[in-house]
Formats: structure tokens, sequence, C-alpha cells
């Protein structure tokens, strides 16, 4: 599985999209078949390295890889659906110490994966906080894009700060990846829209590993990080109701919040991952 993923990788580098710019780095990797979850996996390999528990760096990035969980986190600990076909990632990342200096690691990996899938005329856009949607039968050259009305769900991302201190360790990030899965109402595969050839989940594990590439690159350039995310912002169509008063979605902050307006008024509504 490893072997596969990596000679994907290796031809994805050779030809790497315009404007997706990958930089190759000595992942680590942990591939199975079946697992309980990625993200719990992940904690115990850090958890189990010496160098790690005694403060070091995290050095190169790590991933865990599964083709099936049975028992997938999503946000606030939801169980996150993960049948064979699809792609089921948790990853170790290293990110920049001064967290306010940083991009927001959700909204970069946002990018990255968009920018793979745009490569391959997929029109996609940011749920906030932690959905990427496809936006069915508007742009999308697949064979079967027209056969649903309205944004369908293609992947999910849950991105976490390891902490210490005030300072950032690592960054974490799940995720899931609809390829050749069956997938519930409301979400779509890439097989749907692509056809089964070019929806490999192997393949496209490279292509996750990619983004976050680009990701890691981009995590020091967080300004151009939040543009490219307020981009492929998909806004609510209404207000959102706090406090008794209706807010209207204005963009994105810096730190992955969604700014809101009311008259004069503004304020942030924060993602609700936390730190890992």
């Amino acid at each position: 599985m490893i072997g596969a993923i990596g000679a994907h990788r290796r031809r994805q580098l050779a030809a790497a999209a315009p404007g997706a710019p990958v930089v190759p780095l000595p992942w680590q990797l942990r591939a199975l078949p079946v697992c309980a979850s990625t993200e719990t996996l992940l904690d115990r390999w850090l958890a189990a390295d010496p160098r790690l528990a005694a403060g070091g760096p995290l050095g190169a990035p790590r991933a865990v890889i599964a083709r099936r969980q049975r028992f997938g986190r999503g946000q606030q600990g939801r169980p996150w659906c993960s049948p064979p076909g699809g792609v089921w990632l948790s990853a170790a990342l290293p990110w920049p110490a001064v967290v306010e200096a940083a991009a927001a690691p959700g909204l970069a990996m946002a990018v990255g994966l968009c920018l793979r899938l745009e490569a391959r005329g997929l029109p996609v856009r940011l749920k906030w906080p932690n959905d990427l949607l496809l936006l069915a039968g508007e742009e999308s050259q697949g064979q079967n894009a027209g056969a649903a009305a309205g944004p369908l769900k293609l992947a999910g991302l849950l991105p976490r700060l390891r902490l210490r201190g005030g300072s950032c360790r690592w960054a974490r990030m799940g995720v899931g990846l609809n390829a050749t899965n069956r997938v519930p109402p409301g979400a779509v595969a890439l097989a749907e829209v692509l056809g089964s050839r070019r929806s490999d989940p192997l393949f496209w594990c490279g292509e996750v590993l990619a983004a976050l590439e680009w990701a890691m690159a981009a995590a020091g350039r967080p300004e151009q990080v939040r543009r490219e995310a307020e981009r492929r912002l998909l806004l609510p169509a209404g207000p959102i109701r706090l406090d008794g008063l209706d807010w209207w979605p204005a963009g994105l902050a810096a730190d992955g919040g969604l700014r809101l307006v009311h008259g004069r008024g503004e304020r942030v509504l924060q993602r609700g991952f936390g730190a890992g």
C-alpha cells in the first residue's frame, strides 16, 4: 500500500499541476487495511516517540492511512463514516511555532486540496468550518456532474494544533475524501464525477499528501492562505442568529474564524476544533 502511494507521488511530482506547487518531503507513513481510528493510531505513534516526549521537534511529517475505519472521529468527536474506497488519513505536520504568524492549518489544507481537485476540472468550495463541497452541475467536466442539484460534500477536514506554553509544536490534520466508496445523501464520491478509473483511492492518497505539502509550504503566508480560502468560501445564504441578533457572514479571519457583521458591529465565529 505504501509502495503504491509512493509510486503515485513520484508521478505526481514529475507532472505537478500549474498553480499547485508541491515540495517533496520525507514522509513517515503507516498504512493499514482497517483500523478503529487513524486519529487514535497517530496519537499513540506520537506519544511513543521518546524524542517528542522530551520536547524535541517533530522533524518530518508523518501520516496514518487506512483503507477503512471502524470508529472514525470527526468534528467534536462525532462519528466519521469511513467505508472502503475512500481516503482516510491523519497527519502530524511541522508548523511555525508562533501561532499568530502562521496560517490557519484548516484553511491551508483546504486550499491545498482545492488546488488538486481544481486541476482535474472539479469546482469545489469551502463550507466553513471543515467541509469541501462539489458544485454539482456547474462547471465540472465529470460524467455525472449534473445528476444532482446543489453542492455535495466531497471531503471533510479535522485541523488541530499541538501547543505547549503558547507555542505550536506541530499541526494535526484529519482528512476524509470520498473516492470510490459509497456515500450518504448529500455527499458525492470522485468516482461519480471522474469515473472509477480516475478515482483510485491510492492515487488520491498521494494527492492528499501533495495538498498537505502545499499547506506546509504556505504555513508562513497566512494572508495569502486566507485570501485563497476566502475566494473559495461558500457563504451561507442567510444570516446566523446569535445572541438574539442576525449576523451576516462576511469572509474569513486570518485564524480561520468566520467574520460576521451586524450593522457596524463585527465578531468572529471561531472553529470548534481546539488543540490536539
